[in-house]
């Protein structure tokens, strides 16, 4: 028996005890007669999520069955937030995404931002951090990842071989540094892409969700770039920079023969098809009606657009224009649908009927109140210490559970702090997806490390300085202009 499987043995006896020791620790009239179950269920989700002891999304779906049954809430209100219009934004974008994904127009995106950035060390790990960040904002940071993975191992061994035609063309150390480098770039710059967009990662998701069902307040998708483009830029350019110059320079010059390899791979690939141009022109569709539904529901006199249907509109285009009509084919079918993650989908929908639960019951607003008799530091040092908190909780648990079970506590604690809930809210949101130091923090983590080009003690120490630079960023940004938006 593994380490894991003990990992989740244990997590799923530790769940249902952790229930009734809570249960029977709190007082019967506990805020209100349903508060105490609540809770309870709270403490077992969030063992069972962190040890992942049962499947996420079978764990999301505990709170559907038995809040009815407890009189928590009517199984009417209890389904409502499975069907939360946020569930839906993330249903189109993952739709739009396998659309990229199964017609390999991302692969050839991808390729072409790498051959513009030259045939240097430095360079081609720009490339590779341009590709795998914008690749990111669209399409899930496990799926970036694991199509540049590839692409980077095959230049990784252009240079092995260049080195061992061309004699001493670099170093062992440059040799490894530049490995290094680029793989710790891409893992890094998956989860970072993310940040830039609303559909980029599902934490994002999870607090567009609570922020609509707590303020009916709609984080549109250009509202969110506005925010979430710069963190993302920022912390690109501080991942590249502190990679490539301060913690593992390689110095190469040129590597001999990439150019080549990138243009057999584009060459692989052929001409750009009839199905790539028709799966490019709805996501271009869809992205404009993302940017501009503000100026064109002005223009019309009414809001028609709104983030969630134009992803449906997108997502819906991928089943409904043919590559050959004569043969009924189109650019999705509902067996790809396969690949889809409803997991996390349900996970959304759990997260936020718990939230809505601890709403009802009073839970929220009587942390808001605690937290609030005790104000004894300020707003900003709040700010700091909640950021700090994230990212250090994110390092060792999954950050779409973190963010479902942390964000309606953030915002009680906010109501209490007289601030904004979003002000605090959106930073911690972003500190969710800035696990960097462990291959456990990430999918995209795992998944470059699985490579063998990645030693643990290099993970850890790359990702802690870069840990530290997201706290500074993300605090900074927050303190710097967050306030001046009208969120």
């Amino acid at each position: 028996m593994n380490a894991t499987t003990r990992y989740k043995q244990i997590g799923f006896i530790a769940g249902p005890l952790l229930f009734l020791l809570t249960y029977w620790l709190l007082p019967s009239q506990f805020i209100s007669p349903a508060a105490p179950f609540v809770l309870s269920l709270m403490a077992m989700m969030i063992c069972w999520w962190i040890s992942e002891a049962a499947p996420v999304a079978i764990t999301a779906l505990l709170p559907l069955v038995l809040f009815p049954a407890f009189g928590v809430m009517s199984m009417t209100e209890s389904a409502s937030p499975y069907a939360n219009s946020s569930i839906f934004l993330f249903m189109g974008g993952f739709m739009i995404a396998l659309g990229l994904e199964k017609h390999k127009l991302h692969e050839r995106i991808a390729l072409n931002l790498i051959k513009l950035t030259g045939t240097s060390g430095n360079g081609i790990i720009l490339g590779f951090c341009l590709s795998t960040g914008i690749l990111s904002m669209w399409i899930s940071n496990t799926a970036t990842a694991m199509m540049m993975l590839p692409i980077a191992i095959s230049v990784i061994e252009l240079l092995k071989n260049a080195r061992s035609t061309e004699g001493n063309a670099a170093s062992d150390k440059q040799e490894r540094n530049f490995a290094l480098g680029l793989m710790l770039c891409i893992g890094y710059m998956a989860s970072i892409g993310g940040m830039a967009t609303v559909i980029g990662t599902p934490p994002n998701t999870v607090f567009a969700g609570f922020t609509k069902q707590f303020y009916n307040n709609d984080m549109e998708f250009g509202k969110w770039m506005l925010i979430g483009l710069p963190v993302a830029l920022l912390l690109g350019a501080t991942c590249y920079l502190l990679i490539v110059h301060l913690l593992y320079p390689n110095r190469l010059k040129q590597i001999s023969g990439s150019d080549f390899l990138i243009q057999q791979k584009l060459k692989a690939l052929g001409k750009l098809s009839t199905a790539e141009k028709r799966v490019l022109i709805v996501f271009v569709l869809t992205a404009t009606g993302w940017i501009m539904q503000l100026p064109i529901n002005q223009w019309l006199g009414k809001e028609i657009l709104n983030d969630t249907n134009v992803a449906m509109c997108g997502g819906l285009l991928m089943f409904l224009v043919p590559t050959n009509f004569a043969k009924h084919e189109f650019l999705l079918n509902w067996e790809d649908t396969r690949r889809l993650p409803w997991s996390i989908l349900l996970l959304f929908g759990g997260g936020i009927c718990l939230a809505k639960g601890m709403e009802s019951t009073g839970i929220i607003t009587i942390i808001g109140k605690t937290i609030a008799s005790a104000n004894t530091i300020s707003q900003w040092t709040l700010l700091l210490g909640v950021i700090t908190l994230t990212v250090v909780l994110t390092e060792l648990m999954s950050n779409v559970a973190l963010v479902t079970i942390f964000i309606p506590v953030v915002f009680a604690v906010a109501e209490g702090f007289n601030m904004n809930p979003i002000l605090l809210g959106l930073p911690v949101t972003f500190a969710a997806s800035s696990g960097y130091m462990f291959p456990i923090s990430t999918p995209p983590n795992a998944i470059v490390f699985a490579s063998g080009h990645i030693k643990m003690k290099d993970m850890i120490k790359a990702g802690l300085i870069l840990d530290l630079a997201s706290i500074i960023i993300i605090f900074l940004l927050a303190w710097a202009f967050l306030e001046k938006i009208n969120l």
